[in-house]
Protein backbone atom coordinates (compact mmCIF):
# COMPACT_ATOMS: atom_id res chain seq x y z
CA UNK A 1 0.00 0.00 0.00
CA UNK A 2 1.18 3.50 -0.73
CA UNK A 3 0.91 5.64 2.41
CA UNK A 4 -2.14 7.63 0.89
CA UNK A 5 -3.90 4.19 1.22
CA UNK A 6 -2.25 2.93 4.45
CA UNK A 7 -3.96 5.95 5.99
CA UNK A 8 -7.13 5.73 4.57
CA UNK A 9 -7.46 1.96 5.65
CA UNK A 10 -6.30 2.36 9.16
CA UNK A 11 -9.25 5.27 9.48
CA UNK A 12 -11.23 3.18 7.60
CA UNK A 13 -10.74 -0.40 8.83
CA UNK A 14 -8.16 -0.55 12.13
CA UNK A 15 -9.54 -0.42 15.34
CA UNK A 16 -6.74 0.37 17.37
CA UNK A 17 -6.07 0.28 21.24
CA UNK A 18 -7.13 2.78 24.04
CA UNK A 19 -7.16 5.19 21.54
CA UNK A 20 -9.58 7.83 20.95
CA UNK A 21 -10.18 7.67 16.97
CA UNK A 22 -11.42 11.04 16.71
CA UNK A 23 -7.99 12.85 17.18
CA UNK A 24 -7.26 11.68 13.51
CA UNK A 25 -10.05 13.14 11.77
CA UNK A 26 -7.58 15.74 11.06
CA UNK A 27 -4.36 14.62 11.74
CA UNK A 28 -2.42 11.54 10.22
CA UNK A 29 -2.95 8.24 12.07
CA UNK A 30 1.66 7.37 13.10
CA UNK A 31 2.48 4.45 11.46
CA UNK A 32 5.47 2.55 12.24
CA UNK A 33 6.91 1.01 9.49
CA UNK A 34 10.22 -0.79 11.17
CA UNK A 35 12.88 -0.78 13.84
CA UNK A 36 16.78 -1.20 14.28
CA UNK A 37 18.95 -1.82 17.74
CA UNK A 38 16.34 0.97 19.77
CA UNK A 39 15.04 3.28 17.63
CA UNK A 40 12.05 2.88 14.92
CA UNK A 41 11.16 4.44 11.98
CA UNK A 42 7.95 5.86 10.42
CA UNK A 43 6.49 5.85 6.92
CA UNK A 44 7.97 8.80 6.54
CA UNK A 45 11.77 7.78 7.69
CA UNK A 46 11.63 9.61 9.88
CA UNK A 47 13.57 8.25 13.87
CA UNK A 48 12.61 7.96 17.23
CA UNK A 49 14.20 6.46 19.85
CA UNK A 50 12.20 3.61 21.72
CA UNK A 51 11.71 5.42 25.39
CA UNK A 52 9.02 2.93 26.37
CA UNK A 53 10.35 -0.57 24.74
CA UNK A 54 6.98 -0.50 22.84
CA UNK A 55 4.80 -1.30 25.37
CA UNK A 56 7.39 -2.31 28.24
CA UNK A 57 7.69 -4.99 25.95
CA UNK A 58 11.33 -4.79 23.35
CA UNK A 59 14.02 -5.90 26.15
CA UNK A 60 17.07 -6.87 23.17
CA UNK A 61 16.33 -3.97 20.70
CA UNK A 62 14.70 -4.34 17.18
CA UNK A 63 15.45 -5.81 13.86
CA UNK A 64 17.46 -8.94 15.56
CA UNK A 65 17.77 -11.25 12.98
CA UNK A 66 18.72 -14.20 15.73
CA UNK A 67 15.66 -13.76 17.14
CA UNK A 68 13.52 -13.55 13.78
CA UNK A 69 15.53 -17.03 12.93
CA UNK A 70 14.61 -18.44 15.69
CA UNK A 71 10.79 -18.01 14.81
CA UNK A 72 11.53 -19.27 11.55
CA UNK A 73 13.17 -22.13 12.30
CA UNK A 74 10.85 -23.40 14.82
CA UNK A 75 7.57 -22.32 12.04
CA UNK A 76 9.64 -24.93 9.07
CA UNK A 77 9.71 -27.64 12.14
CA UNK A 78 6.65 -27.38 13.96
CA UNK A 79 4.21 -24.21 13.66
CA UNK A 80 1.90 -24.80 15.76
CA UNK A 81 0.57 -27.86 18.21
CA UNK A 82 -1.65 -27.01 21.50
CA UNK A 83 -0.74 -28.08 24.99
CA UNK A 84 -4.04 -29.67 25.79
CA UNK A 85 -2.98 -32.96 26.79
CA UNK A 86 0.50 -33.00 24.55
CA UNK A 87 3.21 -31.42 24.73
CA UNK A 88 6.34 -29.89 22.55
CA UNK A 89 9.80 -29.61 23.09
CA UNK A 90 9.95 -25.92 23.06
CA UNK A 91 7.24 -25.34 25.63
CA UNK A 92 9.11 -28.26 27.41
CA UNK A 93 12.23 -26.89 27.04
CA UNK A 94 11.53 -23.05 28.21
CA UNK A 95 9.43 -24.79 31.19
CA UNK A 96 11.90 -26.10 32.89
CA UNK A 97 14.37 -22.86 32.21
CA UNK A 98 11.91 -20.67 33.57
CA UNK A 99 11.55 -23.08 36.45
CA UNK A 100 15.36 -22.63 36.89
CA UNK A 101 15.45 -19.02 36.60
CA UNK A 102 12.60 -18.55 39.18
CA UNK A 103 12.97 -18.09 42.94
CA UNK A 104 12.30 -20.37 45.55
CA UNK A 105 10.22 -23.41 44.36
CA UNK A 106 8.56 -21.99 41.82
CA UNK A 107 8.67 -24.58 39.51
CA UNK A 108 5.35 -25.00 37.72
CA UNK A 109 5.26 -23.07 34.15
CA UNK A 110 1.32 -22.26 32.70
CA UNK A 111 1.63 -20.78 29.56
CA UNK A 112 -0.29 -18.04 28.33
CA UNK A 113 -0.80 -15.92 25.40
CA UNK A 114 -0.17 -12.24 27.11
CA UNK A 115 -0.10 -10.34 30.64
CA UNK A 116 -3.65 -10.29 31.25
CA UNK A 117 -4.17 -14.10 30.51
CA UNK A 118 -1.58 -14.54 33.17
CA UNK A 119 -2.78 -12.58 35.40
CA UNK A 120 -6.46 -14.13 34.76
CA UNK A 121 -4.95 -17.58 35.16
CA UNK A 122 -3.55 -16.86 38.26
CA UNK A 123 -6.89 -15.53 39.93
CA UNK A 124 -8.59 -18.88 38.89
CA UNK A 125 -5.68 -21.09 40.26
CA UNK A 126 -5.83 -18.91 43.97
CA UNK A 127 -9.58 -20.17 43.64
CA UNK A 128 -9.68 -23.47 42.09
CA UNK A 129 -6.18 -24.48 44.99
CA UNK A 130 -8.24 -23.26 48.03
CA UNK A 131 -11.44 -25.42 46.95
CA UNK A 132 -9.21 -28.69 46.39
CA UNK A 133 -7.29 -28.16 49.98
CA UNK A 134 -11.03 -27.71 51.68
CA UNK A 135 -11.10 -23.60 51.61
CA UNK A 136 -13.44 -23.46 49.24
CA UNK A 137 -14.53 -19.34 50.94
CA UNK A 138 -10.93 -18.48 49.57
CA UNK A 139 -11.90 -16.24 46.82
CA UNK A 140 -11.24 -12.66 47.56
CA UNK A 141 -8.25 -10.98 45.59
CA UNK A 142 -6.84 -7.73 47.22
CA UNK A 143 -4.61 -5.09 45.01
CA UNK A 144 -3.56 -1.61 45.49
CA UNK A 145 -5.03 1.92 44.39
CA UNK A 146 -3.94 2.80 40.73
CA UNK A 147 -2.22 -0.34 39.97
CA UNK A 148 -3.21 -1.86 36.11
CA UNK A 149 -3.82 -5.52 36.21
CA UNK A 150 -4.82 -6.15 32.47
CA UNK A 151 -8.03 -6.02 30.34
CA UNK A 152 -9.80 -8.94 30.47
CA UNK A 153 -12.63 -8.79 33.01
CA UNK A 154 -10.99 -10.89 36.16
CA UNK A 155 -7.89 -8.88 35.11
CA UNK A 156 -9.52 -5.30 35.01
CA UNK A 157 -11.44 -6.36 38.65
CA UNK A 158 -8.23 -6.60 39.91
CA UNK A 159 -7.33 -3.60 38.46
CA UNK A 160 -7.16 -0.32 40.52
CA UNK A 161 -8.56 2.46 38.27
CA UNK A 162 -12.15 3.23 38.59
CA UNK A 163 -11.42 5.26 35.26
CA UNK A 164 -10.72 2.03 32.88
CA UNK A 165 -13.55 -0.16 34.42
CA UNK A 166 -17.07 1.79 35.04
CA UNK A 167 -17.78 1.48 31.24
CA UNK A 168 -17.35 -2.33 31.82
CA UNK A 169 -19.34 -2.86 35.02
CA UNK A 170 -20.33 -4.61 36.52
CA UNK A 171 -17.01 -6.79 36.57
CA UNK A 172 -15.81 -9.52 38.51
CA UNK A 173 -17.24 -9.45 42.32
CA UNK A 174 -14.63 -9.56 45.81
CA UNK A 175 -11.84 -7.96 44.71
CA UNK A 176 -10.70 -4.28 47.08
CA UNK A 177 -8.08 -2.16 47.44
CA UNK A 178 -5.30 -1.14 49.47
CA UNK A 179 -2.84 2.13 49.06
CA UNK A 180 0.36 1.96 46.93
CA UNK A 181 3.61 2.80 48.08
CA UNK A 182 3.86 6.34 46.19
CA UNK A 183 6.76 7.68 48.53
CA UNK A 184 6.19 11.20 46.83
CA UNK A 185 2.59 11.56 47.47
CA UNK A 186 2.78 9.77 51.21
CA UNK A 187 0.84 12.62 52.73
CA UNK A 188 -1.81 12.39 50.78
CA UNK A 189 -2.30 8.45 51.05
CA UNK A 190 -1.64 8.55 55.10
CA UNK A 191 -3.87 11.68 55.32
CA UNK A 192 -0.50 13.18 57.01
CA UNK A 193 0.85 10.63 59.23
CA UNK A 194 3.72 9.77 57.26
CA UNK A 195 5.42 12.85 54.89
CA UNK A 196 8.01 9.80 53.00
CA UNK A 197 10.76 11.47 54.72
CA UNK A 198 11.27 8.07 56.20
CA UNK A 199 10.42 5.91 53.50
CA UNK A 200 11.03 2.15 55.25
CA UNK A 201 8.41 3.28 57.92
CA UNK A 202 6.20 4.74 55.21
CA UNK A 203 6.36 0.79 53.33
CA UNK A 204 5.80 -0.86 56.84
CA UNK A 205 2.47 0.97 57.25
CA UNK A 206 1.68 0.59 53.26
CA UNK A 207 2.62 -2.79 54.04
CA UNK A 208 -0.19 -2.83 57.21
CA UNK A 209 -3.26 -1.88 55.25
CA UNK A 210 -3.11 -5.50 53.62
CA UNK A 211 -3.50 -7.20 56.92
CA UNK A 212 -6.07 -4.52 57.51
CA UNK A 213 -7.83 -5.02 54.10
CA UNK A 214 -7.21 -8.99 55.11
CA UNK A 215 -8.81 -9.29 58.53
CA UNK A 216 -11.76 -6.55 57.37
CA UNK A 217 -13.02 -9.14 54.83
CA UNK A 218 -12.30 -12.24 56.78
CA UNK A 219 -8.62 -13.91 56.49
CA UNK A 220 -10.82 -17.31 55.62
CA UNK A 221 -12.69 -15.73 52.49
CA UNK A 222 -9.47 -13.78 51.19
CA UNK A 223 -7.01 -15.95 48.13
CA UNK A 224 -4.75 -13.50 47.38
CA UNK A 225 -2.44 -9.89 47.01
CA UNK A 226 -1.48 -9.22 43.29
CA UNK A 227 1.54 -6.25 44.07
CA UNK A 228 3.41 -5.79 41.23
CA UNK A 229 7.05 -5.59 42.20
CA UNK A 230 7.49 -1.77 41.05
CA UNK A 231 3.73 -0.57 40.24
CA UNK A 232 3.48 0.57 36.88
CA UNK A 233 0.16 2.87 36.70
CA UNK A 234 0.95 6.25 38.74
CA UNK A 235 4.52 6.13 37.32
CA UNK A 236 6.52 3.70 38.52
CA UNK A 237 6.58 3.23 42.74
CA UNK A 238 9.00 1.11 43.90
CA UNK A 239 8.85 -0.59 47.34
CA UNK A 240 9.74 1.49 50.37
CA UNK A 241 12.48 -0.69 52.20
CA UNK A 242 11.47 -3.57 54.09
CA UNK A 243 7.92 -3.46 52.16
CA UNK A 244 8.03 -6.60 50.68
CA UNK A 245 9.51 -8.72 53.30
CA UNK A 246 6.16 -7.08 55.37
CA UNK A 247 3.83 -8.24 52.54
CA UNK A 248 5.18 -11.57 52.86
CA UNK A 249 5.12 -12.31 56.39
CA UNK A 250 1.04 -11.14 56.52
CA UNK A 251 0.62 -13.25 53.51
CA UNK A 252 2.32 -16.20 55.39
CA UNK A 253 -0.06 -15.49 58.60
CA UNK A 254 -3.24 -15.52 56.99
CA UNK A 255 -2.70 -18.25 54.38
CA UNK A 256 -2.76 -15.92 51.62
CA UNK A 257 -1.12 -16.54 48.56
CA UNK A 258 1.27 -13.68 47.46
CA UNK A 259 0.93 -13.16 43.59
CA UNK A 260 4.06 -10.84 42.17
CA UNK A 261 2.92 -9.49 38.86
CA UNK A 262 5.99 -8.96 36.77
CA UNK A 263 3.93 -8.62 33.36
CA UNK A 264 6.95 -5.61 33.23
CA UNK A 265 9.24 -6.18 35.73
CA UNK A 266 10.46 -9.90 35.08
CA UNK A 267 13.20 -10.27 32.43
CA UNK A 268 15.28 -7.93 33.18
CA UNK A 269 13.80 -4.57 33.34
CA UNK A 270 14.88 -4.55 36.99
CA UNK A 271 18.28 -5.75 36.24
CA UNK A 272 17.53 -9.40 37.74
CA UNK A 273 15.34 -12.02 35.53
CA UNK A 274 12.77 -11.63 38.15
CA UNK A 275 11.26 -8.53 40.47
CA UNK A 276 10.67 -10.62 43.23
CA UNK A 277 14.64 -11.66 42.84
CA UNK A 278 15.73 -7.72 42.99
CA UNK A 279 13.55 -7.20 46.44
CA UNK A 280 14.19 -10.92 47.85
CA UNK A 281 11.00 -11.76 48.70
CA UNK A 282 9.53 -15.50 47.09
CA UNK A 283 6.33 -14.95 45.93
CA UNK A 284 3.50 -17.69 45.30
CA UNK A 285 2.99 -17.10 42.03
CA UNK A 286 4.60 -14.69 39.28
CA UNK A 287 3.07 -13.55 36.14
CA UNK A 288 5.14 -12.83 33.58
CA UNK A 289 4.59 -11.70 29.32
CA UNK A 290 6.05 -9.00 27.56
CA UNK A 291 9.44 -9.30 27.73
CA UNK A 292 9.60 -12.95 27.63
CA UNK A 293 10.08 -12.94 24.00
CA UNK A 294 11.33 -8.96 23.81
CA UNK A 295 7.79 -8.67 21.91
CA UNK A 296 8.71 -10.66 18.86
CA UNK A 297 6.77 -13.06 19.63
CA UNK A 298 3.10 -12.78 21.58
CA UNK A 299 3.75 -14.84 25.15
CA UNK A 300 3.20 -15.24 28.65
CA UNK A 301 3.59 -17.64 31.63
CA UNK A 302 2.02 -18.16 34.80
CA UNK A 303 4.90 -19.43 37.23
CA UNK A 304 3.42 -21.28 40.28
CA UNK A 305 5.13 -22.72 43.67
CA UNK A 306 4.75 -26.56 43.41
CA UNK A 307 2.10 -26.53 46.59
CA UNK A 308 -0.01 -24.98 44.34
CA UNK A 309 0.24 -27.81 41.79
CA UNK A 310 0.05 -30.83 44.58
CA UNK A 311 -3.51 -31.07 44.55
CA UNK A 312 -3.74 -31.31 40.52
CA UNK A 313 -1.66 -34.22 40.78
CA UNK A 314 -4.44 -36.21 42.43
CA UNK A 315 -6.30 -38.75 40.43
CA UNK A 316 -8.85 -37.08 38.28
CA UNK A 317 -8.24 -33.29 39.16
CA UNK A 318 -7.00 -30.88 36.29
CA UNK A 319 -7.00 -27.37 35.95
CA UNK A 320 -9.51 -26.90 33.75
CA UNK A 321 -8.48 -23.54 32.15
CA UNK A 322 -6.34 -22.61 28.87
CA UNK A 323 -5.58 -21.15 25.81
CA UNK A 324 -5.35 -22.03 22.42
CA UNK A 325 -2.29 -20.05 21.73
CA UNK A 326 -0.50 -20.43 25.02
CA UNK A 327 3.37 -21.75 24.79
CA UNK A 328 3.30 -21.57 20.80
CA UNK A 329 5.85 -23.48 19.72
CA UNK A 330 7.08 -20.52 17.91
CA UNK A 331 6.62 -18.09 20.54
CA UNK A 332 8.66 -20.57 22.71
CA UNK A 333 11.55 -21.23 20.05
CA UNK A 334 11.74 -17.27 20.32
CA UNK A 335 11.56 -17.02 24.15
CA UNK A 336 14.18 -19.79 24.76
CA UNK A 337 16.22 -17.44 21.97
CA UNK A 338 16.29 -14.56 24.16
CA UNK A 339 16.88 -16.04 27.21
CA UNK A 340 19.77 -17.25 25.61
CA UNK A 341 20.76 -13.95 24.47
CA UNK A 342 20.14 -12.22 28.17
CA UNK A 343 22.96 -14.99 28.87
CA UNK A 344 25.54 -14.73 25.98
CA UNK A 345 25.48 -10.65 25.72
CA UNK A 346 25.29 -10.29 29.48
CA UNK A 347 21.76 -8.26 29.57
CA UNK A 348 21.73 -8.45 33.35
CA UNK A 349 24.53 -6.58 34.18
CA UNK A 350 24.62 -4.52 31.59
CA UNK A 351 21.31 -3.48 33.62
CA UNK A 352 22.75 -3.27 36.81
CA UNK A 353 26.14 -1.55 35.81
CA UNK A 354 24.14 1.53 33.96
CA UNK A 355 21.09 1.67 35.92
CA UNK A 356 22.47 4.38 38.22
CA UNK A 357 23.95 6.36 35.30
CA UNK A 358 19.97 6.56 33.73
CA UNK A 359 18.88 7.31 37.34
CA UNK A 360 21.28 9.88 37.55
CA UNK A 361 21.16 11.28 34.08
CA UNK A 362 16.93 11.57 34.18
CA UNK A 363 17.21 13.47 37.83
CA UNK A 364 19.22 16.52 35.81
CA UNK A 365 15.73 16.86 34.86
CA UNK A 366 14.34 17.84 38.67
CA UNK A 367 15.79 21.62 38.13
CA UNK A 368 12.77 22.08 35.78
CA UNK A 369 10.02 23.98 37.84
CA UNK A 370 7.64 20.89 36.29
CA UNK A 371 9.12 17.93 37.69
CA UNK A 372 7.70 17.02 40.72
CA UNK A 373 9.71 13.78 41.37
CA UNK A 374 11.60 10.94 39.18
CA UNK A 375 11.65 7.77 40.38
CA UNK A 376 11.44 4.35 39.50
CA UNK A 377 14.54 1.14 39.25
CA UNK A 378 16.21 -0.21 36.54
CA UNK A 379 15.30 0.66 33.44
CA UNK A 380 11.77 1.54 34.28
CA UNK A 381 11.27 5.27 35.37
CA UNK A 382 8.13 7.32 35.59
CA UNK A 383 8.69 11.72 36.06
CA UNK A 384 5.73 12.93 37.65
CA UNK A 385 4.41 16.43 36.48
CA UNK A 386 2.97 18.90 38.61
CA UNK A 387 2.45 23.07 38.45
CA UNK A 388 4.00 23.79 41.63
CA UNK A 389 7.05 21.98 43.11
CA UNK A 390 6.82 23.60 46.87
CA UNK A 391 3.15 22.30 46.82
CA UNK A 392 3.34 19.35 45.04
CA UNK A 393 0.11 21.01 42.96
CA UNK A 394 -1.14 18.70 40.23
CA UNK A 395 -2.64 19.16 36.63
CA UNK A 396 -5.97 19.86 37.18
CA UNK A 397 -8.40 17.24 34.48
CA UNK A 398 -8.15 20.20 32.04
CA UNK A 399 -4.29 20.64 31.91
CA UNK A 400 -4.06 17.41 31.80
CA UNK A 401 -6.50 17.28 28.61
CA UNK A 402 -4.81 20.17 26.86
CA UNK A 403 -0.94 20.00 28.28
CA UNK A 404 -0.16 16.61 28.65
CA UNK A 405 -2.04 14.81 25.97
CA UNK A 406 -2.57 17.59 23.40
CA UNK A 407 0.89 18.69 23.63
CA UNK A 408 3.80 17.01 25.73
CA UNK A 409 2.79 13.40 24.04
CA UNK A 410 2.38 14.46 20.24
CA UNK A 411 5.70 16.51 20.63
CA UNK A 412 7.84 14.08 22.56
CA UNK A 413 7.18 12.20 19.60
CA UNK A 414 7.57 14.92 17.26
CA UNK A 415 11.49 15.28 18.91
CA UNK A 416 11.83 11.78 18.50
CA UNK A 417 11.21 10.17 21.18
CA UNK A 418 8.35 7.33 21.74
CA UNK A 419 7.41 7.29 25.28
CA UNK A 420 4.22 7.53 26.85
CA UNK A 421 2.69 10.76 28.55
CA UNK A 422 -0.20 9.17 31.37
CA UNK A 423 -2.70 10.47 33.87
CA UNK A 424 -3.73 7.54 35.42
CA UNK A 425 -2.94 8.69 38.71
CA UNK A 426 -1.22 11.96 38.65
CA UNK A 427 0.80 13.10 35.72
CA UNK A 428 3.56 11.49 34.69
CA UNK A 429 6.05 10.54 32.17
CA UNK A 430 6.86 6.43 31.46
CA UNK A 431 10.04 5.23 30.59
CA UNK A 432 10.86 1.88 29.42
CA UNK A 433 13.71 1.93 26.92
CA UNK A 434 15.44 -1.42 25.05
CA UNK A 435 17.82 -3.35 27.88
CA UNK A 436 20.39 -2.34 25.79
CA UNK A 437 20.87 1.52 25.45
CA UNK A 438 24.05 3.23 27.41
CA UNK A 439 24.86 6.73 28.14
CA UNK A 440 24.21 8.18 24.60
CA UNK A 441 21.01 7.16 24.61
CA UNK A 442 20.12 8.49 27.99
CA UNK A 443 21.58 12.02 26.85
CA UNK A 444 19.24 11.71 24.03
CA UNK A 445 16.22 11.16 26.19
CA UNK A 446 17.31 13.84 28.92
CA UNK A 447 17.62 15.89 26.26
CA UNK A 448 14.43 15.90 24.23
CA UNK A 449 12.06 15.53 27.38
CA UNK A 450 13.77 19.00 29.24
CA UNK A 451 13.11 20.55 25.65
CA UNK A 452 9.58 19.47 25.38
CA UNK A 453 8.68 19.73 29.41
CA UNK A 454 10.16 23.45 29.34
CA UNK A 455 7.93 24.20 26.54
CA UNK A 456 4.67 22.59 28.33
CA UNK A 457 5.03 24.29 31.21
CA UNK A 458 4.87 27.86 29.30
CA UNK A 459 1.17 26.50 28.91
CA UNK A 460 0.11 26.14 32.19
Amino acid sequence: MDYAHLQQAAKDHLWMHFTQHSRYETEDVPVIVRGEGAYIYDAHGRRYLDGLGGLFVNQLGHGREDLAEAAAAQARELAFHPLWSYAHPTAIELAERLAHLAPGDLDRVFFTSGGGESVESAWKLAKNYFKLVGKPMKHKVISRNVAYHGTPHGALSITGLPGLKAQFEPLVPSTFRVPNTNTYRAAEITHGLHDGSDPEAFGRWAADQIEVAILNEGADTVAAVFLEPVQNAGGCFPPPPGYWQRVREICDRYDVLLVSDEVICAYGRLGEMFGATRFGYVPDIITSAKGLTSGYAPMGAMIASERLMAPFLEKGEMFAHGYTFAGHPVAAAVALKNLEIFETEGVLEHVRETAPAFRATLERLLDLPMVGDVRGDGFFYGIELVKDKATKESLTAEECERVLHGFLSKELYDAGLYCRADDRGDPVIQLSPPLVIGQAEFDEIERILRDVITRAYALL
